[in-house]
């Protein structure tokens, strides 16, 4: 479904251990991966970029005045849950010991392999440890209203939470962990430091890229699997996105480099709430604008009002206040007879976000040789819209960026009554949260399309 519609570079020559096209990457056959590094490695887990702000201003024997309240703002996110979760964590730690004790006592005393709510309601032991084990494991699951599962499920999920408490207090007290440095090896302050990475666009983290392309991409009318938006469109891979916050470095360069390979629509399908390095992003996407590429991002799935959180990339320059004309945010729609028009993670906002589309249970390519899968997000919605973007620009390539979105945004299709707003019961009318007030409608948008010139 997705190899023959892969882009590939027609000046490079694969294998050959040459920078034929003189572009500064070397084997850039598919496209390029700058979370690589010279040794053939990917960085795959990575920090979040608020924490990263938070260590770096807290290793500072002063910190600037620009940068004091930022601090304290991270302060406060980072230091007010660890207090609770360090009272949390002592006496969960205590308990899950109690719990493996029960577990162990109980599975003798029984002398089954499982045991769950029911069979500890109808036992009782002359053995008072296995009868205090019975009462308190019992009082545990009652509690917890989790009687139908076994207790070594009970024990492997509590065991699980304490694991969870445990990193994020240690997350909060131990040094920062640069994985990115460890691997890319270059100079991250220096933007002109910029021919780094390597060409292993799928590395081991290949899921979400290999779904989002089939959104948009996958083969049409070959009778295996799905079928993509857009037809006649080739995807080019550029990883830049690892399994946490994304770097400011690596987006603005990506965005660069699919710009100078040609690409006219790129998707976005990742964020973050705190961009230290904006301008960088903000000068790769008026890079865009300049060649007439079309930028398509997604809002986050974090069920808040991007009017007034940051969510970045966003449109909005640094310098000038101005909004780009080449940058459309897309939110999720639902399933209306299950959870809602507006899927309950997604996050919206009349002013930033400009329409909404399909992201729950979104079925596409993964990764596996023909296999095929669900995933929910706006990083599902956004490849929607990117197809759609496709398909205007295929038939009218002459449009411009801030056509395509006027086309998109003026053919949605508009809800009438209202929706639960993300996150909350609330309902409100769609108008509210977004610009559009609606859904993204392939059909009409090529209607209207045809009347632009």
């Amino acid at each position: 479904d997705l190899s023959q519609v892969l882009w590939k570079n027609p000046k490079e020559k694969p294998g050959n251990g040459k920078d034929d096209d003189k572009n500064g990457y070397t084997d850039d056959v598919y496209g390029w991966n700058f979370l690589g590094g010279k040794d053939g490695r990917s960085v795959g887990k990575d920090t979040e970029e608020a924490e990263r702000l938070f260590k770096n201003l807290g290793a500072q024997k002063t910190i600037a005045p620009r940068d004091t309240a930022l601090y304290s703002k991270l302060k406060t996110k980072y230091e007010a849950p660890l207090v609770a979760n360090r009272a949390k964590l002592k006496d969960f730690q205590e308990s899950f010991q109690g719990i493996k004790w029960a577990d162990s006592l109980l599975h003798i005393g029984l002398k089954k392999d499982t045991i769950k709510g029911a069979d500890l309601e109808n036992f009782s032991s002359q053995d008072p440890k296995i009868e205090n084990a019975r009462k308190g494991l019992l009082s545990l699951l009652q509690g917890n209203k989790m009687m139908d599962i076994s207790i070594d499920q009970f024990r492997d999920e509590f065991g699980a939470y304490v694991t969870t408490l445990e990193e994020s207090v240690a997350k909060v007290d131990s040094p920062l962990v640069n994985y990115r440095a460890d691997i890319v090896k270059d100079n991250y302050a220096d933007f002109s430091d910029r021919y780094y990475g390597n060409n292993d666009v799928m590395a081991k983290f290949a899921f979400h890229g290999t779904h989002v392309s089939g959104i948009i991409a996958a083969k049409r009318d070959n009778g295996i699997g799905i079928d993509g938006v857009a037809d006649n469109v080739k995807i080019m891979m550029v990883r830049a996105v690892p399994d946490g916050d994304e770097h400011d470095k690596d987006i603005a360069l990506a965005i660069r480099y699919a710009v100078d390979n040609g690409a006219k629509v790129i998707s976005m399908s990742f964020g973050k709430g705190y961009s230290p390095e904006k301008q960088w992003v903000d000068d790769a996407i008026r890079y865009a604008e300049k060649k007439n590429v079309l930028l398509v991002h997604a809002a986050g799935n974090d069920s808040k009002n991007i009017d007034v959180e940051d969510n970045f990339p966003n449109p909005m320059y640094l310098s000038d206040g101005k909004r780009a004309t080449n940058m459309i945010t897309v939110g999720a729609s639902g399933d209306l007879t299950n959870g809602g028009l507006a899927a309950g993670f997604s996050n919206y906002g009349k002013k930033m976000v400009d329409v909404f589309a399909p992201g729950v249970k979104i079925y596409s390519t993964i990764p596996g040789g023909n296999t095929y899968g669900n995933a929910n997000g706006t990083s599902m919605a956004a490849p929607v819209v990117s197809g759609i973007a496709a398909l205007i620009l295929e038939h009218y390539p002459k449009l411009k960026p801030e056509q395509v979105i006027d086309i998109l945004v003026k053919s949605c299709y508009k809800p009438e009554g209202t929706v639960k707003k993300p996150g909350t019961d609330e309902q409100i009318v769609f108008s509210e949260l977004c610009r559009s007030g609606g859904i993204v409608n392939a059909y009409e948008a090529l209607k209207l399309a045809a009347t632009y010139k």
